[in-house]
């Protein structure tokens, strides 16, 4: 198993109960491949960098999993059919970093 950390970028006009369903069901996709989600932090409603299809903010959510990585590209296919995901990045990493992050700090 290999260990990595994402990072989703959800949109801003989701409410909060659909915003709790793509998370369920990016856990529920993770568990189905035999992965497994050992961390996660809430970074918030954040600015974007750039726009992205018009929107100025998004919801970022963080996770540390470890999963085959031969099953990432199932995930992604998933991933990329959800309208309100605006963006993800998989990172493969050696070991998992402390939590809280950085980010995750500098909202408090």
């Amino acid at each position: 198993m290999n260990k990595f950390e994402v990072v989703l970028v959800l949109s801003p006009e989701l409410g909060s109960q659909n915003l709790n369903k793509e998370i369920e069901q990016f856990s529920s996709q993770i568990s189905k491949n035999n992965g497994e989600i050992i961390n996660r932090e809430d970074w918030g409603l954040r600015d974007l960098s750039y726009n992205i299809n018009k929107f100025k903010k998004a919801f970022y959510k963080f996770f540390q999993i470890e999963i085959s990585g031969s099953k990432l590209d199932a995930i992604k296919k998933d991933l990329n059919q959800s309208d309100d995901l605006l963006r993800y990045l998989f990172i493969k990493v050696n070991n998992h970093q402390e939590l809280p992050t950085k980010l995750n700090n500098e909202k408090k």
